[in-house]
């Protein structure tokens, strides 16, 4: 594990986001609330936060971070898809992107896990981070164009 110990504390944050593809119809229930396992979004919210507070333990030598301050799940139905955003905040010696893409990997894999028996074909499509800020190297955006 890098060593820490000598950085300052800052604010740290770091925006991701991750994409799962649903045929239409099942994802025309989902936004319906009409999945048989129950609510398919509010559980990735649920299954996002959990995932940012346990990427010490999921990803090898990932620092545990002393508190985060923030972790927000937003989820938006796309054309054939739910677009997962997950937003990390702390004050801290290193960054929380970690965090921030293991948070919208679990949210997708709530997705998937909820929907499977209706769409054993959807697919996760990619996690991103869309950009961070804190620390030495300041703020980093993704360029999308």
């Amino acid at each position: 594990m890098v060593d820490v110990g000598d950085k300052p504390p800052t604010k740290r944050v770091a925006l991701a986001m991750g994409r799962i593809e649903l045929p239409p119809e099942v994802l025309r229930d989902v936004l319906a609330g009409r999945i048989p396992k129950g609510d398919v979004l509010a559980v990735a919210q649920v299954a996002g936060i959990m995932g940012a507070k346990l990427t010490p333990q999921l990803v090898p030598l990932c620092h545990p971070l002393p508190g985060l301050e923030g972790v927000d799940i937003r989820l938006e139905a796309g054309e054939g898809e739910i677009i997962v955003y997950a937003e990390v905040r702390c004050t801290g010696k290193t960054g929380v992107e970690m965090e921030a893409m293991t948070a919208c990997a679990a949210a997708l894999l709530a997705v998937y896990d909820m929907c499977k028996s209706r769409a054993p074909g959807a697919a996760i499509r990619e996690i991103v981070l869309l950009a961070k800020e804190g620390g030495k190297s300041g703020r980093w955006t993704r360029d999308r164009g």
